[in-house]
């Protein structure tokens, strides 16, 4: 891990004051509210002030494109998840989140037998919510932002559901009727076709969302929640869902990044702060272990294959410093050779 310079810790102070102001929205709201404006206030104005001395704008506007380009790819991803969580929340029906046990887990048994075996003080630690999604990405932001004091590599761009209570008509024909029946779902498996009777269903809300009509069928609104935008917005499913977890995938990106441009003490705080959503998750049943797990060796594996595309190694740089030490070592090699030539004519003479 790369060591952070004494003069340049900066940042890591920084990050460190923002997740602790933030945390005391937990502990006293009061002091939450006074010093969080002051803290992006200060900061703020520390980066206004670095503006006009910043050397690497050329940088930058090259890899604007880019960055506009992985920002539009990340809101269409968020996008597709969103209609996944509200098509897996909302396929079964409300009501299957309370009625079908969740598989079991041995990551969620191991934090709860720790919960007896460590002292209460450790226990509430692990309990507490110190850092969540919104942090990780605000943390990004500052690592790039932070081009502006020299603290990493420029450019800094270059780093940078209410459903029905009622099963959906896809539910009703292919998994209610023989979800419960092992007899049933074998002569399914044998047929090959839908045989039972549907039963009846009050009919599905289909409101008017012209071209984003599509999205009916996947999201099922209902006449309280008439809008497209604000289904996805409030869309959110428990540990059925998403294999790997986004919330940990983004927190690995977060310390992948942080660790190869900055480095220090606080990568070291972050990835312990990664590991505290990781049980955090598990803990809260938000996610199963395996999804925390996988989403560990994902984000490490995407940010290595992506490396090329920006690195805190100015490889350029290096390149020219072993050329000019080829060089160098030719030009001191020429005037000893000169040197050389020059005693042997003297003891010629002589």
């Amino acid at each position: 891990m790369k060591p952070t310079p004494p003069w340049n810790s900066g940042l890591g102070l920084a990050a460190v004051l923002y997740i602790s102001i933030d945390y005391l929205r937990h502990v006293s709201p009061s002091w939450h509210q006074t010093l969080q404006p002051i803290l992006w206030i200060v900061l703020a104005l520390a980066a206004i002030v670095r503006v006009p001395y910043y050397k690497h704008w050329s940088s930058e506007f090259r890899s604007a494109i880019p960055f506009i380009a992985s920002m539009l790819f990340m809101l269409f991803t968020l996008l597709v998840e969103s209609i996944a969580v509200c098509f897996t929340t909302s396929v079964v029906g409300l009501s299957w989140h309370r009625e079908i046990p969740t598989l079991p887990d041995t990551g969620q048994w191991l934090l709860l037998a720790a919960n007896e075996k460590l002292p209460s003080l450790f226990v509430e630690i692990l309990r507490a919510h110190i850092i969540g999604l919104h942090h990780y990405l605000m943390l990004f932001m500052m690592l790039a932002f932070s081009v502006l004091f020299d603290s990493v590599k420029a450019p800094g761009l270059g780093l940078g559901a209410r459903v029905p209570e009622y099963p959906h008509p896809w539910a009703q024909k292919y998994h209610v009727p023989y979800a419960s029946d092992a007899g049933a779902i074998h002569l399914l498996l044998q047929r090959d076709e839908a045989y039972a009777d549907v039963g009846n269903y009050p009919n599905e809300y289909r409101p008017n969302w012209g071209s984003m009509s599509f999205l009916i069928d996947f999201i099922r609104p209902t006449e309280s929640e008439s809008s497209w935008h604000s289904l996805l917005t409030k869309s959110g499913g428990g540990c059925n869902d998403l294999v790997y977890s986004g919330h940990m995938f983004v927190a690995v990106l977060t310390a992948m990044a942080w660790t190869e441009a900055y480095g220090g003490w606080t990568s070291s705080m972050i990835w312990l702060l990664v590991l505290h959503s990781a049980q955090r998750e598990i803990r809260e049943h938000h996610h199963y272990s395996v999804d925390c797990v996988v989403a560990i060796y994902v984000g490490i594996l995407l940010w290595r294959t992506s490396k090329f595309l920006w690195s805190s190694k100015d490889t350029s740089m290096k390149r020219r410093l072993i050329k000019l030490e080829k060089i160098q070592g030719r030009l001191v090699q020429a005037a000893k050779d000169w040197d050389m030539d020059l005693n042997k004519r003297s003891t010629e003479r002589g």
